[in-house]
């Protein structure tokens, strides 16, 4: 390895160690400089003598790569000049590139996550082979709020649909311009008109009908598409109503706590029995980050659910009901068979097709049902019920 004045240093650790094959965690190969401190990934890599020495004799110079992981900007690799072989090397790897960065590489969808400590090394080590120097820096602290992240989103959605009505509009306005185009021809032509054959005529006419089949078959094809890039414009552009919907919040929710009760066990788990490595201290400190971002997403959620509130949503629980009274799911009444923690027993889902309101033994199944309180709808009691159906009675005998 070629000698260096001095030692690089770690961003968060200060100077690194040169250690060798046989002392790493990480599955770096030769020789190599790492950080001192346990479990930090931050490394620097040049390669062999050998091959730096065949490199002189060529008088190439391959130049420095560094590839950092931030959970605010995700796995980054710096560096690469179009033509120099650096994308062929790391594409297998994960890494990928985009528009939205020229110059930098990037594997897509690391952001707000956990380092793809394998997708590196492997490309590191790919870099190193071919003469690269490639320096490593993650940082698994860095990382944008919760609130942060859910803002982007919502913009670079809104962003998509702007973008997608748009190539809508371009689509339906090629379509409109090819039909207008066949109907042009079509109409230059008397209706039931043959082609002449063997007339001076024939080719003309073989044009058109071509020219005709082409155009109208183009805005077939333009209008299919200019409906598709609508459904997707709509989709972007109901992105932020769709992720607030107080349903799906309520069972996103859920969800998400009983991920923060599952890595509570794990923490306590590792503290009780672990062996104290610094492999087990890496994975502790990863569990309290993961325990960190499920509680600011939970709090998150459960303020859109209080504003929704706020608006007159209804929360439903389980001391809102109890054994005879009626709740409204996906559009049916039901009798409520059983009050639960999460939801309640109803008469099978079956036995409401085609009914507006279902009691225990109306209908052919005497099997029940259970319907979550986050696709409640409404509660009548069983007075407030036979009032009702009186009332439709009634004036149906009117």
């Amino acid at each position: 390895m070629a000698d260096t004045d001095s030692a690089p240093a770690c961003a968060q650790h200060g100077p690194m160690a040169l250690r060798m094959a046989e002392t790493s965690e990480q599955g770096f190969t030769g020789t190599w400089y790492a950080c001192t401190a346990p479990a930090c990934w931050n490394a620097h890599l040049q390669p062999s003598e050998e091959l730096l020495a065949q490199l002189a004799e060529q008088g190439t110079h391959r130049g420095t790569i560094t590839i950092t992981h931030t959970r605010a900007d995700g796995t980054l690799l710096e560096g690469s000049r179009k033509g120099d072989g650096v994308w062929e090397i790391v594409r297998p790897h994960q890494f990928t590139w985009g528009r939205s960065l020229p110059g930098v590489l990037f594997i897509r969808h690391s952001r707000d996550k956990r380092a793809d400590h394998w997708s590196i090394r492997r490309a590191a080590e790919a870099l190193r082979a071919a003469g690269w120097t490639v320096e490593i820096r993650v940082d698994e602290d860095t990382r944008r709020s919760f609130a942060e992240a859910e803002a982007d989103r919502v913009a670079r959605s809104a962003a998509r649909a702007e973008r997608f009505q748009g190539y809508a509009g371009n689509a339906a306005d090629r379509s409109a311009a090819a039909h207008a185009t066949a109907r042009r021809i079509a109409d230059g032509i008397p209706l039931g008109q043959p082609i002449l054959l063997g007339h001076h005529s024939q080719r003309r006419a073989e044009r058109d009908r071509d020219r005709i089949w082409s155009n109208t078959e183009k805005g077939v094809k333009e209008a299919d598409k200019a409906e598709y890039l609508a459904r997707r414009a709509a989709a972007s552009a109901s992105y932020e109503e769709f992720r607030k919907n107080p349903g799906v919040t309520l069972r996103r929710i859920a969800k998400l706590e009983a991920d923060l009760r599952r890595v509570h066990r794990q923490i306590a788990a590792e503290t009780q029995h672990g062996d104290g490595s610094e492999k087990a201290s890496a994975w502790v400190a990863e569990l309290n980050r993961r325990k960190a971002e499920l509680e600011e997403e939970i709090a998150y959620w459960r303020q859109v659910i209080a504003e929704a509130e706020a608006d007159g949503f209804k929360v439903w629980g389980k001391a809102d009901f109890a054994k005879g009274d009626f709740v409204e799911y996906r559009g049916t009444w039901y009798e409520v068979l059983r009050v639960n923690a999460r939801s309640v027993t109803i008469p099978h889902i079956h036995n409401g097709i085609g009914r507006a309101v279902v009691r225990k033994g109306d209908g052919h199944l005497d099997w029940t049902w259970t319907a979550p309180y986050d696709g409640v709808t409404g509660r009548k009691s069983a007075e407030e019920m036979q009032q009702q159906l009186d009332a439709a009675r009634d004036k149906a005998a009117e």
